[in-house]
């Protein structure tokens, strides 16, 4: 059975905006991340230190980007072989229960193939978490 948000999901990548795409990335690396193990203490504070680089850097509510200070910290303070092995193994299961969804399927496929981009991914989804909390 395939859940409704990765169906909903499947239809807007269909659409071929970009930036559907990037926050298809970030979810998709966020939801295969949910196993991994990280005490609740070390991921608040990873997190609220990337929020305060994300505020240096002016406006904390624009969009994450992949490749900014904040995002990059936060992946680079949770780091680890093991976490990195547990977000494969959770790409795998997401494998496949988005089986069906094409769309769906080549974004994995592009994150199983690149382990630094899931990494960052799954940060920018644990600060975007983090900034979900702090409103």
């Amino acid at each position: 059975m395939i859940d409704d948000w990765l169906e909903r999901l499947e239809r807007r990548l269909a659409e071929g905006d970009e930036e559907e795409l990037a926050t298809a990335v970030v979810a998709l690396a966020f939801y295969a991340g949910q196993e991994i193990d990280v005490a609740v203490a070390d991921r608040r504070a990873s997190a609220r230190r990337a929020l305060l680089l994300l505020a240096a850097g002016g406006d904390p509510a624009r969009g994450l980007d992949l490749g900014g200070r904040a995002v990059g910290a936060l992946a680079a303070d949770l780091d680890s072989s093991e976490r990195r092995s547990e977000l494969l193994t959770g790409l795998g299961r997401l494998t496949r229960r988005c089986s069906g969804l094409p769309h769906v399927t080549e974004v994995v496929r592009a994150l199983v193939g690149d382990a630094d981009l899931v990494w960052r991914a799954y940060a920018a989804g644990l600060l975007a978490e983090a900034l979900d909390t702090e409103e």
